[in-house]
């Protein structure tokens, strides 16, 4: 956690243990869990956590409910767009930002068993075309990996020359930016720039 503060880096809640999803769960008891996480971290880290990523990208029919009313600026169990779209809940608006369930090095290589080099084929082919799509609107191209995946050193080669691809082929267009970036972006748009808002 000390590497983590010292870089800056966002610390996004996402339950208590990636084995326990929401799914199935009552109001009463999903608060209870969801005010647990949003605690501990506000306790360890100083402030509660602005975003959510469920274990798994489960949630109930409530989540996006109890995340609002606990502070919650935006969630990343969505999958359904590559931009960022607001979602009302009964305590306003709470932001969908893009969560990759194709560019996740568990999905490719753990579950689909397919190789390091076909993720990486994945991400350059990803952002080289979307690269294109965003000179019409902004667009969000969000990467998960996993330091268990490809922090094996026999992977970890490739995947630095798919990053540095992308980072080098149009560097006055893409903006390295961190969930809470996007949010806090999105939250100063006029109506209607974002969707649903």
């Amino acid at each position: 956690m000390a590497a983590i503060r010292k870089r800056g880096d966002e610390v996004v809640a996402h339950g208590r243990t990636n084995a326990e999803n929401l799914r199935g769960l009552w109001q009463p008891d999903e608060e209870r869990i969801l005010r647990e996480v949003t605690e501990t971290i506000a306790r360890h880290e100083g402030s509660p956590p602005a975003g959510w990523m469920g274990a798994g990208a489960y949630e109930t029919a409530h989540t996006p409910d109890l995340l609002k009313e606990l502070g919650y600026k935006y969630l990343m169990d969505w999958p359904m767009d590559d931009q960022p779209v607001w979602l009302r809940t009964r305590a306003g608006p709470i932001l969908s930002i893009p969560y990759p369930i194709e560019l996740n090095d568990s999905q490719v290589i753990v579950h689909r068993k397919e190789a390091a080099s076909d993720f990486c084929d994945m991400l350059v082919d990803q952002f080289d075309e979307m690269i294109e799509q965003c000179k019409s609107h902004p667009l969000v191209m969000n990467v998960s990996v996993h330091g268990y995946i490809f922090g094996q050193p026999f992977r970890l080669r490739r995947l630095r020359a798919a990053l540095r691809h992308c980072k080098g082929k149009a560097a006055d267009l893409v903006w390295l930016a961190r969930p809470r970036d996007i949010a806090s972006f999105c939250e100063r748009q006029a109506p209607g720039i974002i969707p649903g808002s």
